[in-house]
């Protein structure tokens, strides 16, 4: 991979990083699910305007824009909201990668390789630690929403599969129509109404700067170029590279919030990513280490 190319997935992983302080930020005071229905507005408008409908069928279109933003995006606010840390829900929500997995074992028939169970024992392990160990701010409620939003991340890649060939950030755009006036109701239903309109009406240039790096940057910048370095190095060269993005959040969120990792988080945290590892380069790894020739042929 070109050096420019590297440096602008590494552009678009600190963006996603990034992004989790920006939440943090921006339901502080406002509606957890207002704020999500207003990044998607944004990510939708004006840019649906420009790009052509996906070919895909209309239940995938739907279907696609309720779990990324309800499900995927909707949990992860409201359990930031609840007290989640920026950079624990970073880290967490990769674990999406073994959601997948499990899921299209599940669904596609795909079998399980050992490095992903392996991956998948060490990040369960860490997971248990945060869950129980009181590693963790918000309760197990924000947890279990996080680990929920997540499963949501997972359940979107494997419709994104479906999609096939399909344009990416045409889909990205389009489905972002589906889920504002869900997501509008619902802050309706759970922060209530006066406080949802109050929000709208009242946000300062801070608070809407945020959704709109939320909005343009951190979803139609990010998925159109990561999307775009996929289709020319091949997803094998990149994805790898969404190991940063826990990387970035869990650096910008002790930065900026001064996140502390005492031992007991700090090892549930290095458990998740270790896991992380061993799921993503463990098969490389593996294949590697078979190849070499015997031990008798190197003398």
């Amino acid at each position: 991979m070109p050096l420019r190319a590297f440096l602008l997935a590494l552009l678009v992983t600190f963006i996603w990083g990034v992004n989790f302080v920006v939440i943090k930020l921006s339901v502080d005071g406002a509606p957890p699910l207002l704020v999500a229905a207003l990044r998607f507005a944004l990510a939708a408008l004006p840019a649906v305007f420009f790009l052509k409908r996906p070919a895909v069928p209309l239940r995938l279109l739907i279907g696609y824009g309720l779990t990324v933003g309800l499900v995927q995006f909707g949990l992860l606010y409201v359990a930031v909201e609840l007290g989640m840390s920026a950079g624990l829900a970073s880290l967490l929500m990769q674990l999406q990668a073994f959601f997948t997995a499990l899921l299209s074992a599940a669904v596609l028939r795909e079998r399980l390789q050992p490095n992903q169970i392996g991956g998948m024992t060490l990040a369960f392990l860490g997971m248990l630690l945060i869950g129980l160990g009181g590693t963790h701010q918000g309760g197990l409620l924000s947890f279990g929403l996080v680990l929920l939003a997540a499963l949501g991340w997972a359940v979107s890649n494997l419709q994104v599969r479906q999609a096939g060939n399909a344009d990416v950030i045409s889909l990205v755009v389009w489905s972002s129509l589906v889920s504002p006036v869900p997501l509008f109701i619902g802050s309706g239903l759970l922060s209530g109404w006066t406080p949802t309109v109050q929000a709208l009406l009242g946000g300062g240039l801070g608070f809407w700067a945020a959704v709109a790096f939320m909005g343009y940057f951190n979803t139609v910048l990010g998925f159109g170029l990561w999307s775009r370095l996929i289709q020319q190095y091949g997803a094998a060269r990149v994805a790898p590279l969404s190991l940063m993005v826990p990387v970035f959040g869990l650096l910008s969120s002790a930065l900026y919030f001064h996140e502390a990792f005492p031992p007991l988080k700090a090892l549930a945290a290095l458990l998740v990513f270790l896991g992380l590892l061993l799921h993503v380069f463990g098969g490389r790894w593996l294949s590697a280490w078979q190849a070499r020739p015997p031990l008798s042929s190197r003398r």
